[in-house]
């Protein structure tokens, strides 16, 4: 496969407020709800245009071997609270990752979104040929918007204040 064009969705049962602070709080290594898939670390707010993180995807999970897949991206546009828009310029992928939170149930609830479109580099490519890596990627995403539903659902906010 030459590409990925892939979108993933879940519906978090909070306000979208809460969904971006742990959205963002991920993003900046946090390790909260990506992990055992996923860590990151950011040269400052993920929320801020210019900041850069770095993306680690561990395969098997975090440390239990296997290959993991490493690259940067740099945050391009950001509409807090509801949109957050990054380029993939280094390592394994390149191409673009996009964030998407809205509200739905008067607020009370968030659809979550990440669309990722990357091309892949290196030894990515040769490893596509062996494995799914859009499947694979669709799990990561799958089970961290589980584990962030988890963490949060039931968890509203009023007046900026989760209760």
């Amino acid at each position: 496969m030459s590409g990925y064009d892939i979108i993933d969705e879940a519906f978090i049962d909070t306000s979208p407020d809460l969904v971006w602070q742990a959205l963002v709080a991920e993003l900046s290594g946090a390790a909260g709800f990506w992990v055992p898939f996923n860590t990151f670390s950011a040269s400052g707010p993920p929320d801020q245009v210019g900041t850069e993180v770095k993306w680690t995807v561990h395969a098997k999970g975090v440390d239990k071997g296997g290959p993991k897949l490493r690259f940067t991206s740099r945050t391009t546009a950001v509409d807090p609270g509801r949109r957050l828009d990054a380029e993939y310029f280094e390592g394994v992928f390149r191409g673009h990752v996009t964030f998407t939170l809205e509200p739905v149930n008067g607020g009370l609830s968030t659809r979550v979104s990440i669309h990722f479109k990357a091309q892949p580099q290196g030894f990515v490519k040769i490893l596509a040929k062996v494995a799914d890596v859009g499947l694979k990627h669709s799990q990561a995403a799958q089970l961290a918007f589980s584990n962030l539903n988890s963490r949060l659902g039931g968890r509203h906010t009023a007046n900026g204040v989760a209760r």
